[in-house]
């Protein structure tokens, strides 16, 4: 299984995610618990997973982190 990629992430990719983490008010508690996450070189599958944390839930697809959802949003894909 792959892992998440932390580096050379696409521009309109990283603004995206920028964007997001200010619509839904990701708090910087919640991006520590996301970052200590990436720490551990998560593997995941290759199509949509998410990861929940309590206060957001991370969508990816491959190796690439593609949103953050508010805990009502649903998420798609394999639960890691």
């Amino acid at each position: 299984m792959p892992k998440v990629q932390r580096r050379d992430i696409p521009r309109a990719l990283l603004t995206h995610l920028l964007l997001r983490i200010e619509q839904r008010r990701i708090s910087a508690d919640a991006l520590k618990s996301f970052a200590a996450w990436l720490d551990t070189h998560p593997e995941v599958p290759e199509g949509d997973w998410f990861k929940r944390f309590p206060t957001m839930t991370v969508c990816g697809k491959g190796t690439l982190v593609k949103t953050f959802l508010t805990p009502q949003q649903l998420s798609t894909g394999r639960e890691v």
